[in-house]
């Protein structure tokens, strides 16, 4: 790692002009959460894998900003010669630029993997001591990367219309209405999600997100697709041409963007009239990369978020439809996983299992092929899902965290020096699956042998948390943050808390972390009110480092509520369970509930219980009509 940074300072000195800091940021050239292993290069330069973070590196300093779900795991990663800056704790990357760097400083990065309003922010930070941020002339840690990844060319697949609800011809017309009504000669698209939800189109070009590395550009009368060719079969080649968009390579978009500024940008495919006249403005989201932007003047940029963001996170009624049907079997594939969990940790750890509280009754070290790990056990999870319908892959990395693990929030283990699975302890598994019909995302904690009266309180205080949030009725024009506080009380009245937002939006066979709406202490940048065909998440949870972790989670659905009044004639809302697998009894201190939360979960269960019998073999049944027994029947 030394070389590294003594690589990428020399390569700083020597660049025109010389660079007193090179910023290293986490995204890649569409700002994804989530990238290709070719893009990873803050990770390269400092040894953190997780997904958000910036690095900053100076001639006498490296240093790395995350937020609370990474602090463990980035002390744990970070190399020597690296400090860790918490988020919300330490002054922020541009506020300590602006504070430490000297009067006219320079500070490169590859503004490709930058995005506008993230530029402007530090811009504005460093007008005051006349700091510059300077495009590097390529990107510098490219220049290092001796091992980078190579490109790989993963095709490209149609999403057919039985899985999307919604035509292009017809998501391209909402579009150009947008255009329209702002008076837009066109907009430039380079989030991989919205490009790959308005033309129908899936990939596999990042891990775990069914994307493809593209750009597109939609005018009045044309729409482009900015591809590696190689990419396209002759199906998805035909299914462009039938919607009149022209397929472009990808690096052709630098330039279309100045020929769309320019009114010179046409089509071959397109036999419509171009813009009308006095529609000059170029739509472009803040999340844009500042690249591409700046080839703009900003005078004639339309700077706001994308009319896409909004109507992808509206399910229709087919991706509805299928989203539950893919929770249903993600459901059922997530009991039989806990079935053949229970039974492996009675049979070769001598624990008293899911449903009974006894320390292990085993302390014989166990033959290898016996052992249960943390990587061994999320394989078997992933096995039971591939077995699926329509299953594609997973949503994410499986967090599968056995006691202390389970408190590094977003902890990813390796099958080199993963945890072995501990009856004593508390293991947490947060997961999820891409289905052509939707994407999962669920998160269950659970014991197999006596947990402590402190596990108990913890567990019942976020299981408390995560039912008050589910449970909510709210009005219509009701932020996400503003519910946030629901999950979070319980744990607040006992003097716990998390360092994670409650919940997110989910994809449909797309991001398992979706906008622009989410449920969080902190606004989300694009906060929008959540409106009923939403989804979101609700996983509250607790750490406690060193000991254990837990959390719970289910994807809700958005509905309209039929509430006995209506004041100020709003309408209101609340949110449906469509994640279904049983909670825990044994971890639960029944006596801490009060009766709404118990009957909201015997009435929780006898759900699971009728939704995913259908899908277990006999034995599997039998274990989930105990797991679902109600309390105090």
């Amino acid at each position: 790692m030394a070389d590294i940074l003594a690589d990428l300072r020399s390569l700083m000195s020597s660049h025109s002009p010389p660079l007193d800091a090179l910023v290293v940021p986490s995204e890649d050239y569409h700002q994804s959460e989530y990238v290709s292993e070719r893009d990873q290069r803050r990770a390269f330069v400092s040894g953190f894998t997780g997904s958000a973070g910036v690095a900053l590196i100076t001639m006498n300093e490296a240093l790395m900003w995350t937020d609370g779900r990474y602090f463990l795991q980035a002390e744990q990663q970070l190399k020597d010669g690296w400090k860790l800056m918490r988020l919300m704790e330490d002054p922020n990357i541009d506020v300590w630029m602006a504070d430490n760097l000297a009067v006219s400083a320079t500070v490169g990065t590859d503004t490709w993997c930058l995005s506008v309003d993230t530029a402007q922010k530090w811009e504005r930070a460093f007008s005051k001591k006349k700091q510059k941020l300077v495009p590097t002339s390529t990107n510098l840690v490219d220049e290092v990367w001796k091992s980078r990844p190579s490109p790989e060319f993963n095709h490209v697949i149609v999403h057919q219309l039985e899985f999307s609800g919604r035509s292009v011809a017809d998501k391209l017309k909402d579009l150009r209405e947008h255009l329209k009504q702002e008076k837009a000669r066109g907009i430039v698209i380079t989030t991989l999600d919205e490009v790959a939800w308005l033309y129908n189109i899936r990939g596999s070009d990042v891990p775990y997100c069914p994307v493809v590395h593209a750009f597109a550009i939609v005018t009045p009368a044309s729409a482009f697709f900015y591809v590696d060719k190689r990419k396209l079969s002759s199906e998805v080649n035909s299914h462009m041409k039938e919607n009149e968009i022209e397929v472009r390579e990808y690096d052709a978009v630098s330039s279309d963007v100045i020929h769309l500024a320019s009114n010179q940008l046409t089509s071959s495919l397109s036999k419509k009239n171009e813009a009308e006249d006095g529609h000059n403005l170029i739509w472009v989201d803040p999340r844009c990369c500042f690249a591409l932007y700046s080839n703009l003047n900003s005078d004639q940029v339309l700077l706001q978020p994308s009319p896409l963001a909004l109507p992808k996170a509206l399910k229709n009624s087919v991706e509805m439809d299928g989203l539950k049907k893919a929770h249903i079997r993600d459901g059922a594939a997530v009991v039989q996983y806990l079935v053949w969990l229970d039974k492996q940790m009675q049979d070769n750890y001598g624990a008293s299992g899911y449903f009974k509280e006894a320390e292990s009754t085993s302390n014989k070290p166990l033959k290898d092929n016996l052992k249960l790990t943390e990587v061994s056990a999320s394989d078997k999870l992933e096995e039971f899902r591939a077995s699926k319908e329509h299953f594609k892959g997973l949503s994410f990395p499986t967090i599968s965290s056995v006691g202390a693990n389970g408190a590094i929030i977003h902890y990813t283990p390796d099958a080199k020096t993963c945890a072995e699975l501990d009856p004593n302890k508390m293991y947490l598994c947060d997961s999820g699956a891409q289905y052509l019909d939707g994407t999962t995302d669920i998160t269950r904690t659970v014991h197999f042998g006596k947990p402590s009266a402190h596990e108990k309180a913890c567990y019942t205080a976020v299981f408390k948390g995560h039912v008050a949030l589910g449970n909510a009725r709210f009005p219509s024009g009701t932020m996400g943050p503003t519910l946030d506080i629901l999950a979070r009380l319980p744990l607040w009245k006992v003097g716990l808390d998390y360092r994670h937002g409650t919940g997110h939006g989910v994809g449909i066979f797309l991001n398992v972390h979706e906008g622009p709406h989410g449920i969080s202490y902190r606004p989300p940048p694009r906060n929008v009110p959540l409106q009923a065909s939403m989804t979101v998440t609700d996983e509250p949870g607790y750490y406690e480092d060193g000991n254990f972790g837990i959390r719970l989670e289910n994807v809700l659905i958005v509905k309209d509520a039929d509430t006995e009044f209506n004041f100020g004639n709003k309408g209101y809302l609340e949110m449906e369970h469509i994640t279904w697998a049983p909670y825990q009894r044994k971890l639960l201190d029944v006596g801490a509930l009060v009766p709404e939360e118990i009957n909201w979960l015997n009435a929780y269960h006898s759900q699971c219980r009728d939704i995913l019998t259908p899908f277990l073999n006999e034995s599997e049944m039998a274990w989930l009509k105990q797991a679902t027994e109600a309390i105090g029947a």
